[in-house]
């Protein structure tokens, strides 16, 4: 019980500390009263623009002390309000568009994760039990291939081949459409960020299978008749997942990272293309909203991960 007391504890405390970093870098690197009141916000001749200029700062905290400023957002927050958009109207409330955009986000990357996962495994395992061998050999330059292809340059190959040239796949992403049509328009791009990831998980599995297939247990199972594909599923794979499930929690951030790229190239309006958007607006809630929504996805699934262990090895507990 400890073990998981303290994981959690310090999960919390990455997460404040990342709000902190976030907050003030936001704070200090940019001036979003341009965002709110536009030209009139560089007006500081004319008496009327000195009070919009001093009515929004009241308005937006602007005009209160840095730590305060956070305080009161953190408060805030914590309680489920994540403020307004930086605009004249201070519409929409950023809770409404992070409950719009999220969703196609998560669709997204647990579709590519699927993907990657679905496609490593069996590849793992048939390269591991051909170790050496001249498929092993392609298997591994394909690999490194994939690994080394920016996410846009896959993306723009596959909405050329399967879209343009082949016309089985939808150009873009349309919100409007049935729930089936849209994770069908997502096919597409969860395979632009899911295949690098997926070569990724092969060739670390591929490694840990080929050392696993050289312990004694595994020459017992030989020595029992047992069959090949027997002895890699069912005595293999299971002790060979360790760094696997790591890899597969950190690369997360990963996903959700390449996840902009492929909204852009695909026209998905999810979160990544909004954090971009958000940034070059200086609209600092909607940015600190979606750091810290990835943050705690990304805290959150390695815990899961570092209970997962306790699973397989209770050891780790120790």
């Amino acid at each position: 019980m400890r073990y998981y007391v303290q994981r959690v504890a310090l999960a919390i405390l990455l997460l404040l500390a990342v709000s902190m970093l976030t907050f003030g870098a936001l704070n200090v690197l940019g001036d979003p009263l341009f965002n709110i009141l536009g030209p009139v916000a560089g007006d500081v001749n004319n008496p009327d623009s000195i009070k919009m200029i001093e009515a929004a700062k009241r308005e937006f905290n602007l005009d209160r002390p840095l730590p305060v400023r956070y305080g009161l957002w953190l408060s805030d927050f914590v309680r489920g309000d994540m403020g307004v958009t930086f605009s004249s109207t201070g519409q929409p409330p950023v809770s409404g568009v992070i409950s719009e955009r999220l969703p196609r986000t998560i669709s997204l990357v647990v579709l590519a994760q699927l993907f990657a996962i679905i496609i490593s495994i069996p590849w793992a395992l048939i390269t591991a039990s051909r170790a050496g061998k001249v498929s092993d050999r392609i298997s591994t330059v394909n690999a490194f291939f994939l690994v080394a292809m920016p996410n846009f340059a896959i993306a723009v190959i596959l909405k050329f081949v399967f879209s343009i040239k082949l016309d089985w796949m939808p150009l873009t992403y349309v919100a409007g459409d049935p729930l089936g049509s849209r994770l069908f328009q997502l096919i597409l791009p969860a395979l632009t960020i899911g295949l690098s990831v997926a070569a990724v998980y092969q060739r670390l599995l591929r490694s840990d299978l080929i050392t696993t297939l050289q312990q004694d247990f595994i020459l017992l199972a030989q020595t029992k008749g047992l069959s090949k594909w027997r002895i890699l599923f069912v005595h293999a794979l299971r002790p060979s997942l360790f760094s696997f499930i790591t890899v597969v929690g950190l690369n997360t951030g990963a996903l959700i990272g390449g996840s902009i790229v492929s909204e852009t190239v695909f026209r998905i309006p999810g979160i990544g293309s909004t954090l971009v958007e958000s940034v070059l607006r200086n609209d600092f809630p909607v940015v600190l909203a979606i750091v810290m929504i990835v943050a705690s996805s990304f805290v959150i699934i390695n815990l899961l991960v570092d209970f997962a262990y306790t699973l397989i090895d209770p050891r780790v507990r120790r």
